[in-house]
């Protein structure tokens, strides 16, 4: 366990540095070295502090988050298939954050908005699965595909209402971009905390992770930590959201690669997901940049590039 959570950490630390070098002006080690220390040139400096710290930072907390939602979803439907895309999650707290941005509000209440956004997404989509029975997976999943279609629609109607200067900005937005994200630290706090917080009950969710019915008799109190999953979930998507817009794919991709290296228990995946999900949007996002520099791509069409044949391939093994 330790020995895996090493290597990952070793492997973002590796790709945060890969990031901070590479550009539309590459910063050699040396020059990289002395720009931490506060020497070099004012243009390395510059690159490091102002621009490429920040951005790559906010990419890990986002890339994070995403993960670590989408593990707490996968476990909470059995079901690879989840995450906060696809559930419709990430739609949601996209329109509670555009609907604010759209009325000028400031940024703490974009975030809040987005998380309202989130929870909406999160009570619909489960109260319109369990309907007059009880909820299956399956047709939960289903629910959530149908939800999502649904959020794209309303964005499509904001978008068609939004003042023309404020249009490229939020289109730009909505295809996931960490260039303007200039406040790294409170989604990586709330990373940070939501991994400490979540590792306790991490036991409780291998059970759960066999079923509703084996957690109940092994005495695990299965609604109160279902609730717990569906809130936690949709904090941690609502502020991926508000940081970097709707970046796909992550919270599918990770989860399940990391499982089928690591096995199952959730003490290991849960810390491994932050890692690895960091990692992965830090290195898209260093491609993003780099791959027709100086022009630079949204990273959310990189995540998508990668996530749409791992989800095609994972909906073709599950027949």
């Amino acid at each position: 366990m330790i020995r895996s959570l090493l290597g990952l950490g070793i492997a973002a630390l590796a790709a945060i540095l890969l990031a901070l070098a590479m550009g539309s002006v590459t910063i050699p080690p040396l020059g990289l070295l002395e720009a931490v220390q506060g020497d070099g040139t004012s243009l390395h400096r510059t690159l490091l502090w102002d621009l490429r710290m920040p951005r790559t930072l906010s990419a890990f907390a986002t890339g994070g988050l995403l993960a670590v939602a989408g593990a707490l979803m996968q476990i909470l439907l059995r079901n690879p298939l989840a995450d906060p895309y696809v559930l419709g999650l990430s739609g949601g707290a996209a329109v509670g954050a555009l609907l604010a941005m759209l009325t000028g509000l400031g940024t703490l209440l974009v975030s809040g908005s987005a998380f309202a956004g989130a929870m909406l997404a999160t009570v619909l989509v489960f109260g319109l699965a369990h309907g007059t029975g009880s909820w299956t997976p399956s047709r939960l999943l289903l629910t959530g595909v149908v939800v999502a279609a649904g959020w794209g629609a309303v964005i499509t109607l904001m978008l068609a209402i939004t003042p023309s200067h404020k249009l490229p900005g939020m289109l730009y937005w909505l295809m996931g971009d960490v260039s303007y994200a200039r406040t790294p630290w409170p989604p990586l706090i709330i990373l940070g905390l939501s991994v400490l917080f979540i590792l306790p009950l991490a036991r409780n969710l291998n059970v759960l992770a066999r079923g509703p019915m084996q957690a109940a008799a092994l005495g695990v109190s299965v609604r109160p930590l279902e609730w717990t999953i569906y809130v936690l979930a949709s904090l941690l998507t609502a502020t991926a959201v508000t940081t970097a817009g709707s970046v796909g794919f992550v919270g599918l991709i990770v989860p399940h690669m990391l499982r089928l290296v690591l096995g199952n228990d959730q003490r290991i995946i849960l810390p491994a997901c932050a890692l690895a999900g960091g990692t992965l949007l830090v290195l898209a996002d260093t491609l993003a940049r780099t791959v027709i520099a100086p022009e630079q791509l949204p990273v959310g069409v990189i995540t998508a590039l990668l996530g749409v044949p791992t989800f095609l391939f994972l909906l073709h093994r599950s027949r």
